[in-house]
């Protein structure tokens, strides 16, 4: 058992790791820090919930949930990892000896209105931005429902509620063909995250754009990525531009267009194929905390 909890621990901070130093367009990476949000804070807040997330088996997610936000409070003051913590919870709930997509109905068929009471706590404590009001199971009041029901209430809008409503389909299934695409695609770690975040956000838009600008944007952010895709990055050196623009997009008005939802569900995609044997991190790539890692910068 503690064999397993500490090969959990390696695939939490890994995944953690190879999302935030590798470098997406808009999000937080190594020389492209937030006012309010750096490269060091995601990683210490992977290390803040290390320890939790590594004991997830056994414990219902809700509490996972909210032990790991309480946990990273204690060294960033603001939200860094709560939509990473909220995908990776309920997968690090099954057990080892089953893969992620054999074991993961069992954990979210089990879920209870304790798991939302914790997971809306965990919530409130965190604070993302962009939250809106719902006419059902709203976070501000105590839900009344499952996790899953309060999920699937919320997973038209949002894709991270998504995920727990159809069985991480997104995560599991879609997510690990893209990143099997992009490994035939480069042989650069770096690049390879970047290319699923890129398809993610083609495919998807991103739910924290759409909460904080409107879905207009959100589309917007999604037409222009589809865009570098289609203007074959990484192999094209010509594609290099369209990926600028859309960085550019991505980091005006003060970040508000941060895709947060994308840059979560890369992290839980890379969480699972480590945790399943797909992929083994390349520790020379995303060794320094301050690496910049082959293929480039965003911009």
């Amino acid at each position: 058992m503690i064999a397993d909890s500490a090969y959990v621990r390696t695939c939490w901070l890994q995944a953690c790791r190879m999302e935030v130093l590798s470098p997406k367009p808009g999000n937080v990476s190594p020389g492209r820090d937030f006012a309010d949000a750096s490269t060091a804070d995601f990683l210490r807040s992977a290390e803040a919930a290390a320890d939790v997330i590594a004991a997830a088996v056994g414990q219902p997610v809700g509490r996972t949930v909210l032990q790991s936000v309480r946990a990273v409070r204690t060294v960033v003051s603001h939200n860094t990892n709560l939509g990473i913590i909220l995908l990776i919870a309920p997968l690090a709930a099954v057990p080892l000896r089953q893969t992620l997509e054999a074991g993961i109905e069992s954990v979210l068929s089990g879920l209870t209105v304790q798991d939302s009471c914790d997971v809306y706590a965990a919530i409130r404590l965190a604070a993302p931005g962009g939250l809106g009001r719902a006419e059902d199971q709203d976070v501000a009041a105590e839900p009344t429902q499952d996790l899953r029901v309060c999920m699937q209430l919320a997973a038209e809008r949002d894709l991270i509620a998504a995920q727990y409503a159809d069985g991480f389909r997104v995560v599991l299934q879609t997510g690990a063909e893209w990143l099997q695409e992009a490994k035939e695609r480069t042989s650069v770690q770096s690049q390879q995250v970047v290319w699923v975040a890129l398809r993610l956000l083609a495919e998807f838009g991103d739910s924290l754009i759409a909460r904080k600008s409107g879905q207009q944007q959100s589309a917007v952010a999604a037409a222009l990525a589809e865009k570098v895709l289609q203007a074959g990055w990484p192999a094209a050196a010509e594609a290099g531009t369209a990926l600028a623009e859309l960085d550019a997009f991505l980091r005006s008005d003060g970040n508000r267009l941060n895709p947060g939802t994308t840059a979560d569900l890369t992290a839980a995609i890379l969480f699972a194929a480590l945790r399943d044997g797909r992929m083994v991190m390349d520790e020379a790539l995303f060794a320094a905390p301050d690496c910049h890692p082959a293929g480039g910068r965003s911009t």
